[in-house]
């Protein structure tokens, strides 16, 4: 059965299709916020239209707005239901992404409203430090198990990574080494852990598959972090940081008729931002290095990128349209 038969197999929203909006759906925000400063980066370094970067994060501005809206009227209208998403040992660990889709607004916004970027920023990080702290406590006053750890562990802890790249620029230095150093030591720790889980014990329900391409973010956007850290140099450290990155995206290529057998999920979503981060990665070492081969790189990675990107938005607006994004599990 065809990715697309299965999808039209699903049943249809319930008359209470508020109480089905996820929380995983802010990735929508995140993957377009991504590819945006990824295709701002392509404007810097390659030269290309500038107007294509700001385009696509006015749509990822546009996507975060739209669905805060919608979680919101959940939030206010069942809020049994976000407070069981919340309590939800996996589901929970989506909620920082609404802290980083507002880190990435301030991105957006930080060459044209500084101060609007700044504030929204100090919100971002506020609100990621404190949903890293909620939930890392509950982990440790909790029986979790094992088979609840999966890459979107990462999220909520990892995340703090992302800081920096806005936060030095706008005069934070020592809160982004904070945030970095937060980000670097639990991504280290996590990292053995859900790959422990993944390989030793049961495989990964497959509407959590494409949340292994979260394994791509914490180096590559650790690399754009560590950049601004240490003023630009590319060193062995940001070398280290990159090439995992690397490793890990060849892997998941080689994994890539798993990923196309997929029913679509909003899990999907998963595929977005990291394959942009690791765009924004190569860029930077293009920029470094000013060779044949990192060009080369540089724009294959973002391509891909932008291809995965799109045939996740065409595939979600195709499921909203027809009634069916927002369904029970």
């Amino acid at each position: 059965m065809t990715t697309a038969e299965t999808a039209e197999t699903k049943p249809a929203a319930s008359p209470d299709w508020l109480a089905h909006v996820p929380v995983p759906l802010f990735a929508v925000a995140m993957g377009l916020g991504g590819l945006g400063l990824a295709w701002r980066r392509a404007h810097e370094v390659l030269g290309w239209p500038g107007a294509i970067g700001e385009a696509v994060l006015a749509l990822a501005a546009a996507a975060f707005l739209a669905v805060l809206s919608l979680y919101a009227t959940k939030l206010a209208r069942r809020p049994a239901a976000v407070r069981a998403e919340f309590r939800h040992p996996i589901r929970v660990n989506f909620f920082p992404a609404i802290s980083i889709s507002i880190l990435l607004m301030a991105g957006a916004l930080l060459p044209h409203a500084p101060a609007v970027a700044e504030a929204l920023f100090l919100v971002g990080a506020a609100g990621h430090l404190a949903l890293a702290l909620v939930i890392i406590k509950r982990w440790i006053t909790h029986n979790i198990e094992i088979q609840h750890s999966n890459p979107a562990w990462f999220i909520p802890v990892v995340g703090n990574i992302l800081v920096p790249v806005f936060g030095v620029r706008l005069g934070w230095p020592e809160l982004s080494w904070f945030f970095f150093s937060v980000g670097l030591v639990f991504w280290l720790l996590l990292f053995t852990i859900v790959l422990y889980r993944i390989i030793f014990h049961d495989q990964l329900p497959q509407k959590f598959l494409p949340t292994l391409f979260i394994l791509m973010a914490p180096p590559a956007i650790g690399l754009a972090a560590y950049l601004q850290l240490n003023g630009g140099a590319f060193d062995g450290f940001a070398r280290v940081l990159l090439f995992s990155g690397l490793f890990i995206a060849l892997l998941l290529v080689t994994m890539a008729p798993l990923f196309m057998r997929l029913s679509f999920f909003v899990s999907w979503w998963a595929y977005t931002f990291p394959s942009a981060a690791l765009a924004i990665a190569c860029l930077a070492y293009h920029e470094h290095l000013a060779s044949a081969g990192s060009q080369v790189l540089a724009i294959v990675v973002l391509l891909a990128a932008s291809a995965i990107i799109t045939l996740v938005a065409v595939r979600t607006a195709a499921v909203l349209i027809a009634g069916k994004l927002f369904v029970p599990d």
